[in-house]
């Protein structure tokens, strides 16, 4: 094309252009105000797109704080963000300690977060209250693939989803056992066999103990009392949960030999326990799977074994049964986006990639559960046999100060500032009151 061409084209460009602008600025008003609306409806379209183009922050409180745990955690949250870019996840840890009263007083203002993790026996407090959003309709479809959903319900209401399930088995030092005149194989089949293999291996030296007690230490030390109450036949509370059990012989036989048992014992808190076991400085101590990972990690040379708690006869064993759940508080303007958070922490493959991580081994998710790492991973039976025969606390709005009735008897029978019968009886007209509100 010539010089000559080119500049004939372009102005034949501009006269069109020329034409058009008059064309339009000649439109008569009707046709000029009908042009501005499309263009403000078009720049209200663009607008509301970049609106929804901002990603929802939801909070999530949790408790895992530890570092071998919590950067799975946040692996997990990364990876949720990538996958739903509207939704951005605030992570706040809680500590066992304080948890409670925190979650209590956020609540009880109005605030808080949108999703929060809670110990199964505190759901039923905040779901009572109102707290926590009924997610029945949403999960209800999803109840056969997931287990242990009773702590999480009230009224026969699905107010948190199970997510990591938990339950406390024996511990045992082989080295100790051996020593103090047992057998390679010993486990101990029944409080007998326990008691006096705790109480021989106390005789090895002053700073040696046979059982691992625990000290007045909150929400830890009733679960440690459990297992003997109900291998025995006893209970805490009556069917309707309108009365307290504790004076009751079963219960009062239990705590009067959980007693002799912690003479053999040191007494301290969980965490110092497990330190005296990994020092090779205690026979027996009841604790969950963490312990695994700690010994794994800490002194995997200790020779140690895991069996079920024995009963007062061959073949009673019990436990406590507990969990993590994840729960959505009612007050939140983000539901939607909270309960695409928990589906997708406690998705079967999220479930099991925290369980490698944690050495958990009761995932809530069915799926998840009968994965071979269950059954291949050394002392995973064990926990899983001990939860086919444990079970939770009694779902009632007021359980978390029933806990602490229940454990300021068995502290003044540890201490022995009472027997147990007037400790247990005290605790139950306490109790009882708390019924009454």
């Amino acid at each position: 094309m010539t010089k000559h061409s080119i500049l004939k084209a372009d102005h034949q460009v501009k006269v069109y252009l020329d034409i058009r602008c008059r064309a339009i600025y000649c439109l008569p008003m009707k046709r000029t105000l009908l042009l501005f609306t499309l263009v403000a409806a078009m720049l209200t379209l663009v607008s509301c797109g970049r609106n929804r183009s901002t990603a929802t922050t939801i909070q999530w409180w949790q408790f895992w704080t530890d570092t071998g745990i919590k950067p799975t955690i946040q692996d997990m949250v990364r990876e949720f963000e990538a996958t739903h870019p509207h939704i951005k996840v605030e992570l706040v840890d809680l500590t066992w300690a304080e948890g409670h009263d925190k979650i209590a007083i956020a609540f009880s203002s109005g605030s808080g977060p949108d999703v929060v993790e809670l110990g199964s026996d505190w759901i039923s407090e905040f779901s009572s209250s109102g707290h926590l959003s009924d997610m029945t309709l949403a999960v209800d479809s999803n109840r056969k693939d997931f287990l242990m959903w009773e702590p999480g319900m009230y009224k026969s209401q699905i107010y948190s989803f199970p997510w990591i399930l938990g339950t406390r088995v024996l511990f045992m030092n082989r080295d100790l056992l051996f020593r103090a005149g047992f057998g390679p194989d010993f486990s101990p089949a029944d409080w007998n066999e326990l008691l006096n293999a705790s109480q021989q291996i106390r005789k090895l030296g002053s700073d040696i103990y046979g059982f691992g007690s625990n000290a007045a230490e909150k929400h830890r030390l009733y679960k440690k009392f459990l297992p003997f109450l109900w291998a025995n036949g006893g209970e805490i509370l009556s069917a309707e949960g309108t009365s307290c059990l504790l004076d009751a012989p079963p219960a009062v036989a239990a705590l009067e030999y959980y007693i002799e048992l912690c003479k053999s014992g040191l007494t301290d808190t969980q965490r110092r326990l497990e330190d005296a076991f990994l020092d090779g400085k205690v026979g027996f101590v009841i604790s969950g799977d963490w312990l695994l990972k700690r010994i794994e990690q800490e002194k995997p040379q200790l020779p140690f074994a895991t069996g079920l708690i024995p009963g007062p006869r061959p073949n009673s064993t019990a436990s406590f049964a507990g969990g993590e759940y994840l729960a959505i508080n009612a007050a939140s303007t983000h539901k939607e986006a909270a309960l695409e958070l928990i589906r997708f922490i406690c998705s079967p493959e999220n479930q099991l990639r925290f369980c490698r991580v944690n050495r958990t081994a009761n995932p809530s998710s069915v799926k998840a559960a009968s994965d071979s790492l269950f059954r291949s991973q050394p002392h995973f039976d064990t926990f899983i046999r001990q939860m086919e025969k444990s079970k939770s606390t009694p779902v009632h709005p007021r359980w978390v100060y029933i806990e602490a009735e229940l454990e300021k008897g068995i502290e003044n029978a540890l201490y022995g500032d009472k027997t147990p019968r007037e400790a247990l009886t005290e605790a139950k007209t306490k109790i009882e009151a708390l019924l009454a509100q």
